[in-house]
């Protein structure tokens, strides 16, 4: 045991994690608030729901990021460029973003919610375009030690969820004690973590800019062609898209309906508030940590194949949930359970997807690649509330714990294939 946690200390408590933690928590906390926390302001400021739903489409830039990660990639700043191609674009995006959440807290959305709506969308461009940057530098984090990638992730995205609480939990009880403007000019201030990260850090991969004339024919195919060239040098490059697109599709597939079917199993808000903030949130940041030291010792592939079937049979405990109902005691251990191996089958599939980037185009790979995952998110999951309506909460669950099939065949394939190899 003392054992084990000698390991843990040495693999998570240095420089290297704590920067990526930092970074996390500054690639999360602007989430929220252009979404959820924004939305409760809007409805306290008395706008109409038709106007508080409209504000859901500041979040196409997080869909669209790959159109212009390679002008990250690839641009050479004036000035900032002294710190590294990451550093650079990074200390730039952040600065812009603290400003822009500032300039929303100055602003009364019953007054002027179309002002608001345009802050809105700039936050969430800047957020997008801080996570290419971020992305990139964690990924090439672990250029020399690949093996070590997943438990980079772990931290990551622990970060990341910390910074969700920050700009969610955190935004709610400033708003009470307070007012909502306070409240997001505190929450600017979230942004000093990745600021003084950054700062504190140095660049990962030291990026030799080409000196041949910079025209805009010459910057397509470097910058735009060439990465996707690149990819799809994989003779497997279709059945990778197919595994990333439905790796996570049995949870994301549900999660649109999740809380109207909490809601018809008889649980309160506050009960489900409590449950997922203590639980769930435990549950998934554990996962995530523990997920990134199996990997370590087993594989990214068997990581893979494992909490991906683990992920088909926490869906399906919906289903006994289904059956039983308001059952307390069972919905603490369906919460945690989902939670936690989603925290262990996040990590293993973001470590997957960032062993795929080619080093020189790794901002521009991996923004594609996550806008793959997100995909089966935003796109293929809006049709889980008319699928649920049709067979049943029982059946449901069951069917979208088999819409991560696909990716455990292909994955089985991979490892067949590694072994005769």
């Amino acid at each position: 045991m003392l054992e084990y946690i000698k390991k843990i200390k040495q693999i998570y408590i240095n420089k290297q994690m704590l920067v990526l933690l930092f970074l996390g928590f500054s690639s999360g906390f602007p989430f929220l608030l252009v979404f959820g926390t924004l939305t409760l302001w809007l409805k306290q400021a008395g706008l109409a729901l038709a106007v508080i739903g409209s504000f859901s489409l500041v979040k196409i830039p997080y869909s669209v990021k790959w159109l212009w990660s390679p002008i990250i990639d690839n641009i050479k700043l004036p000035f900032l460029n002294k710190l590294g191609r990451r550093r650079s674009w990074a200390i730039l995006i952040q600065t812009l973003l603290f400003l822009s959440i500032f300039a929303m807290s100055c602003i009364n959305p019953a007054d002027n919610s179309g002002l608001m709506a345009v802050l809105a969308c700039i936050t969430a461009f800047l957020s997008a375009s801080q996570d290419i940057v971020l992305d990139a530098y964690r990924v090439e984090c672990f250029e020399k030690n690949p093996s070590m990638q997943a438990n980079g992730v772990a931290i990551f995205v622990l970060g990341y969820r910390l910074g969700l609480i920050y700009s969610g939990a955190g935004a709610l009880y400033l708003a009470a004690l307070y007012n909502w403007n306070i409240a997001y000019k505190i929450m600017s201030l979230g942004i000093l973590l990745g600021f003084f990260a950054i700062l504190y850090t140095s660049e990962a991969v030291v990026y030799q800019y080409q000196k041949q004339k910079r025209t805009v024919k010459y910057f397509i195919k470097t910058s735009v062609i060439e990465p996707f060239k690149d990819f799809i040098k994989n003779k497997h490059w279709g059945w990778i898209l197919l595994l990333i697109f439905t790796y996570h599709l049995s949870n994301a597939y549900f999660n649109p309906v999740i809380n109207p079917f909490y809601d018809d199993m008889g649980f309160t808000k506050i009960e489900i508030a409590n449950v997922m903030k203590l639980y769930g949130m435990i549950a998934a940041i554990s996962g995530g940590i523990i997920g990134g030291l199996i990997i370590t010792k087993i594989g990214l592939k068997k990581g893979l194949l494992y909490f991906g079937i683990l992920q088909c049979l926490s869906t399906v405990l919906f289903s006994v949930q289904a059956i039983y109902g308001h059952n307390m005691p069972l919905f603490i251990l369906v919460v945690t359970a989902e939670n936690f191996i989603s925290g262990m089958a996040t990590t293993a599939l973001v470590a997957y997807v960032s062993s795929l980037c080619n080093k020189v185009y790794t901002a521009t790979q991996y923004a594609l690649l996550s806008s793959v995952m997100g995909a089966s998110r935003d796109i293929f999951s809006s049709t889980s509330g008319i699928v649920a309506q049709f067979l049943g909460w029982k059946l449901f669950f069951v069917v979208s714990a088999f819409m991560s099939l696909p990716s455990l065949i292909i994955i089985l394939f991979c490892i067949k294939e590694e072994k005769n190899y």
